[in-house]
């Protein structure tokens, strides 16, 4: 049975349209986006199924390209979708960061950070660029390593921040193992960059470590 023959208010689609997607649950949701199931299933019944396989929302959309795009019922197409979805909440949310007079609201920075890095497979060292109010200028991935580590180097850094005119940056970067304690390594780093970056009046604000969901602050610590 297809979801065309449900009666509308079992459709996702149509219940969303009258009580807004907040009603709706995560795998009807992800029926909306995928619009149909393979051949024998229909889309919100796949969508459980995905949803089950890979153990969470989250952990699907993750997912690397070729294993979902092999997936009867999503494909290229469908990857593409879901791909684009995320990429829609990630602006979304810098976009509301943007607006802000300031980067002051450390919970909206904790959420678009971990947003942008709590699936990456593999380290990704990244920085936020602001002005002498605090206000975002830009937000940048700066360097991409592997799955345990990342080259990091304060003269690139440095660079980055001069051509963007900075005053201050918030630098952030993922621990793909899962666990959030930040290592001697990462304080280190954190020292050299504030070094480098003092010769050019530019503010170290924090150092943020995302893994998983959690997100761990050198500034709270008290170590900027």
């Amino acid at each position: 049975m297809t979801i065309r023959s449900w009666p509308p208010e079992r459709r996702p689609r149509e219940r969303m349209l009258a009580a807004g997607p907040e009603s709706l649950a995560d795998a009807e949701l992800l029926a909306v986006l995928l619009r149909r199931g393979p051949r024998g299933s229909d889309a919100v019944s796949h969508a459980h199924a995905l949803i089950a396989s890979f153990g969470s929302l989250q952990r699907l959309l993750a997912a690397e390209p070729e294993v979902l795009c092999e997936r009867p019922g999503v494909g290229r197409a469908g990857w593409a979708t879901l791909q684009a979805a995320r990429e829609l909440a990630r602006r979304s949310t810098l976009e509301a960061l943007a607006e802000r007079e300031a980067l002051g609201s450390p919970q909206q920075v904790r959420e678009f950070l971990t947003l942008w890095l709590r699936d990456r497979p593999a380290e990704a060292f990244v920085g936020l660029f602001a002005d002498s109010q605090h206000r975002l200028i830009a937000a940048r991935e700066l360097f991409r390593g592997t799955l345990s580590q990342t080259a990091v180097y304060p003269r690139e850094v440095a660079r980055h921040a001069l051509r963007l005119n900075a005053a201050a940056v918030i630098f952030a970067h993922n621990h793909p193992s899962g666990v959030a304690e930040p290592s001697v390594a990462d304080r280190v780093l954190t020292d050299a960059l504030k070094a480098a970056l003092a010769q050019l009046d530019v503010a170290v604000l924090d150092h943020l470590i995302v893994a998983g969901n959690r997100c761990v602050s050198f500034a709270e610590r008290g170590w900027i």
